[in-house]
C-alpha cells in the first residue's frame, strides 16, 4: 500500500512538471479539443423540444 502511495505521488509530481514545461499553445489545444468534441456531440444529439 505504501508503494502505491509513493507511485501516485510520483506520478502527480511528474505530471505537474510536464505541465510546467509545456508551451501555452499546447495548453490551449488541450482545452479546445474537448470543447470541439462537445460541440460535435451537441450537433449530433440536439436537445429535445418541449412542446
Amino acid at each position: 500500500m505504501a508503494l502505491r502511495l509513493l507511485y501516485l505521488i510520483f506520478a502527480q509530481g511528474v505530471g505537474r512538471l510536464v505541465l510546467l514545461g509545456q508551451a501555452s499553445a499546447v495548453k490551449d489545444a488541450e482545452l479546445l479539443a474537448p470543447r470541439h468534441q462537445v460541440a460535435v456531440l451537441r450537433r449530433a444529439n440536439p436537445r429535445p423540444r418541449l412542446d
